[in-house]
């Protein structure tokens, strides 16, 4: 399994526009931070998580010719906004995307998008299956996928254990019956907006907590503002087996 980071950024990514603070002026290629998303290629599946604003970037970036479906966690914007650019594996594949998500997002979805489900379709119109998830098991090809149900502030949003590789993001708790899910990953992705508290991100000492209480082999942070500090600095803080992430690392599972 290849995983690739295609963003790390919070919702309004770094830079922010009009900020001139010292991070979003940074010329290190790691405080430049997409809004978050992931790529997972095995053999045969490639899947993304989530479509945010950035979408159409990340894919042209790392040259994605190949999706196989995308996976939501939840309908926040700066996860679904560039839903719309599915339209390209469309045309390549000449077939639909398939699309899973739970009721929150196909509602999101059908309501800023609904076009793509309108009887009749514009041509051209991004072509989906969509199919409706809940909190247990699934499979796509030959990936089982796990959710896991985590809180937004009140928002449940799903992160998921897929193979030996956990990813959570947009989340400030997590149930003891959701952590046992997560437990003794090989590489555990993890949200952390900022080091100062916030009302429904998890902060960076609380990551770090987490991540350590759980046992991951490898820990990556995810969804960072600009308010999180240099990536250098604070990387070099961090215990070890927690790294921060940045946009395009690549990083492999046996």
């Amino acid at each position: 399994m290849k995983i690739t980071f295609l963003g790390t950024g919070t919702s309004q990514g770094v830079p922010i526009i009009a900020c001139t603070c010292e991070v979003c002026q940074s010329d290190d290629l790691r405080d430049k931070r997409l809004r978050t998303s992931v790529l997972i290629e095995t053999e045969n599946t490639n899947i993304v998580i989530d479509t945010g604003p950035d979408f159409r970037q990340q894919m042209l970036r790392e040259k994605v010719t190949k999706v196989d479906a995308i996976l939501f966690t939840h309908g926040h914007k700066d996860h679904t906004a560039g839903f719309d650019d599915i339209r390209g594996f469309n045309w390549k594949t000449k077939g639909k995307m398939d699309v899973y998500a739970n009721e929150e997002v196909e509602a999101v979805l059908k309501r800023d998008f609904h076009y793509a489900f309108a009887e009749n379709k514009y041509p051209g119109v991004p072509d989906l299956s969509l199919h409706i998830i809940e909190n247990k098991p699934f499979l796509i090809n030959d990936l089982e996928i796990n959710p896991v149900e985590v809180l937004h502030y009140k928002l449940p949003v799903f992160g998921y254990r897929i193979g030996d590789f956990s990813y959570i993001t947009d989340a400030n708790f997590i149930s003891e019956e959701e952590k046992a899910k997560i437990r003794g990953s090989k590489i555990l992705v993890l949200n952390a907006l900022r080091k100062s508290e916030h009302i429904s991100h998890f902060t960076l000492d609380q990551a770090v907590a987490l991540a350590q209480e759980l046992d991951a082999e490898q820990t990556y942070i995810i969804h960072m503002s600009h308010q999180m500090g240099f990536h250098a600095e604070v990387d070099k803080e961090l215990p070890h087996g927690i790294n921060l992430a940045y946009d395009e690392l690549q990083v492999y599972l046996d």
